[in-house]
């Protein structure tokens, strides 16, 4: 049981962990919560690289953290960019955190007629952790963190309309069923991989003021999530508490020997309660559409590479 909670922050949880030797990729680690969980765990010792859109950004967030602290060109809604990071990658890789995301955004489309949030929270993750999956193998005994939200209690991963062809449009449902996607993510990526010493868990960071929330009203925000926790207000965090969880699950020994679950506030999460806004949804964690999910996810990845690659099957990656 861990001694960490709500207030904890990463620092904390990493103090005195040692994780020298430890090669770490933080996705969206420009910003947010992404900063902070980037900054624990350089501070812990890992080599971290940031993968971010905006390099600019990433360089100057590089030079202000203390550690080996490496910037990269990441892209997550856009297949080709996350093919190439992941063909740049040289060596093990041990800590894999999916941070980087969208949300609540206007309708927006890839290229490959994706809804934009799932495409870039979901697809883009999965095919990144896909075709990084040799390097987590090298690492021999690997671990990847897929940063999910509360909003998961939205909507479950609507598999009959993933990408809103055929219903209206809901910034928030959309939000929603691509956090659930992450969750899924974690449970059939651990039933998978975890005989490759690679264990992944997802997890709730808490209610952060970051730039995520830039296409939100958070005046609304704030009252359709009280609404929803019975009246209950949100508890912000600060991004140093909100980072809290994900390095607990990427480089603490808290962790060790977790897979395929769902944390918050630096704990396995409780089901949810109706009414409440904490707690897992039991359709997150349903074994059959994690695998469904997979499944769909493969063959999305795998046709966006194929087509740009001409269709030559010998690109693709081994997932």
């Amino acid at each position: 049981m861990s001694s960490f909670g709500f207030e904890s922050t990463a620092a904390e949880v990493l103090a005195g962990v040692d994780l020298a030797g430890r090669r770490a990729v933080v996705t969206g680690g420009a910003s947010g919560i992404g900063v902070e969980t980037a900054r624990a765990l350089a501070g812990a010792g890992a080599e971290v690289t940031l993968a971010v859109r905006d390099t600019a950004a990433g360089e100057r967030v590089a030079a202000e953290l203390t550690g080996v602290v490496h910037v990269a060109p990441l892209d997550l809604a856009d297949q080709a960019s996350v093919r190439a990071f992941a063909d740049a990658w040289d060596g093990p890789l041990h800590i894999l955190v999916n941070n980087a995301g969208v949300m609540a955004s206007p309708l927006g489309r890839t290229p490959e007629g994706w809804e934009l949030q799932f495409a870039t929270n979901h697809l883009g993750h999965f095919a990144l952790a896909a075709r990084l999956l040799p390097a987590l193998r090298a690492a021999g005994g690997a671990r990847v963190v897929a940063v999910s939200s509360t909003a998961h209690l939205r909507s479950p991963v609507v598999f009959e309309d993933i990408h809103f062809e055929r219903r209206e449009y809901e910034p928030w449902l959309a939000y929603g069923q691509s956090k659930t996607a992450d969750v899924l993510f974690a449970v059939e990526a651990d039933r998978r991989w975890s005989g490759d010493g690679i264990r992944v868990n997802a997890l709730n960071p808490g209610g952060i003021r970051t730039n995520l929330q830039r296409h939100v009203d958070v005046d609304e925000l704030v009252r359709t999530a009280t609404a929803a926790n019975g009246g209950v207000p949100i508890r912000w965090k600060t991004p140093e508490q909100g980072a809290a969880t994900s390095a607990l699950l990427a480089g603490s020994p808290l962790a060790d020997g977790v897979g395929g679950r769902y944390y918050e506030d630096c704990h396995e999460a409780e089901p949810n309660r109706p009414g409440t806004r904490t707690g897992v949804a039991a359709y997150a964690l349903d074994p059959e559409a994690a695998a469904r999910l997979w499944d769909l996810s493969t063959t999305a990845t795998r046709a966006a590479a194929s087509a740009s690659s001409g269709g030559d099957a010998t690109e693709l990656s081994p997932w």
